[in-house]
């Protein structure tokens, strides 16, 4: 039930998007990444990927790839900036009330990395996100008290010792789909394997401008599965799947990363501290 309130939802989103943008098509040339090409298009990284249905952020000359345009213009935040001087920058037409009242911001508080809006994005879609956002939590509240009536009548029947055959036929479904999934996450990935001594990094470390040496934006997307590798042993843009992290692409490099040695991007300082140093199997994937 919660997949098809999660599609349902989905589908919202979708419509709600597809409201103020415009496709078109931009063929991929030497020495371009998805950053620099959603940067110039005034679309992120991500979009790209999901409208193009890329697995990884990896692109290549003469690839053709769609692109959204949005009609609202945004601005990526840098270092030193304020919504003041972000203002002044578009002219006399907007103000730092407007960019926060179009960004829903409480304060002036602004960060690295963050993507404004600035330029005005109309009632229609504003309304359309609040619609959204009140369909959302409507459906969210249908689901809450189906689970909790559900259980409630679960608990009865458990106190009455009856089973009911449907409820049954369920149970068994459910332990099977539940030793699918075991078998699926045990199953170890086809390709060749190795020993590799492991450590992990942020995208916020000391010295890091969060852009892999693929051009990889790690700010946009602080839980992207990438390691640092010696491409003279595993070469950059290679497929892997490591032993405990998952699946990933080889899109990073560093100074004291090399031979059977690698680095992986995870979220947060904490996560890099609990993972530390430690010895792990890799392989690339077929």
């Amino acid at each position: 039930m919660k997949k098809l309130v999660a599609a349902f939802i989905g589908l919202i989103m979708v419509s709600i998007a597809a409201t103020s943008v415009s496709a078109s098509e931009y063929e991929v040339e030497k020495g371009d990444n998805l950053w620099n090409i959603a940067i110039d298009n005034k679309t992120t990284v991500e979009e790209l990927m999901e409208i193009n249905d890329l697995k990884s952020s990896l692109i290549h000359p003469k690839q053709v790839l769609k692109i959204e345009q949005t009609a609202i213009e945004y601005y990526m935040v840098q270092e030193g900036d304020t919504l003041s001087e972000i203002r002044k920058a578009y002219g006399d037409d907007i103000s730092v009330k407007d960019l926060k009242e179009w960004n829903d911001l409480s304060s002036d508080l602004i960060i690295v990395g963050q993507q404004l809006i600035v330029s005005d994005p109309g009632p229609g879609v504003k309304q359309e996100a609040e619609d959204q956002s009140e369909q959302t939590a409507s459906v969210e509240n249908q689901v809450t008290e189906t689970e909790q009536a559900e259980e409630t009548v679960s608990s009865m029947e458990n106190n009455e010792q009856e089973v009911d055959t449907a409820e049954v036929n369920t149970q068994n479904t459910e332990e099977k789909a539940a030793a699918q999934t075991q078998e699926t996450q045990t199953e170890e990935p086809a390709g060749r394997t190795f020993s590799v001594e492991a450590t992990a990094y942020t995208a916020g470390c000391n010295g890091c401008s969060g852009i892999t040496a693929t051009g990889i934006n790690l700010n946009n997307d602080p839980y992207a599965k990438v390691i640092a590798v010696d491409p003279n042993v595993i070469p950059l843009g290679t497929n892997v799947y490591v032993e405990g992290y998952g699946y990933a692409v080889a899109g990073d490099t560093g100074g004291a990363i090399k031979g059977n040695k690698i680095d992986i991007h995870v979220p947060t300082k904490t996560e890099a501290y609990n993972w530390g140093r430690r010895t792990v199997k890799i392989t690339i994937l077929e």
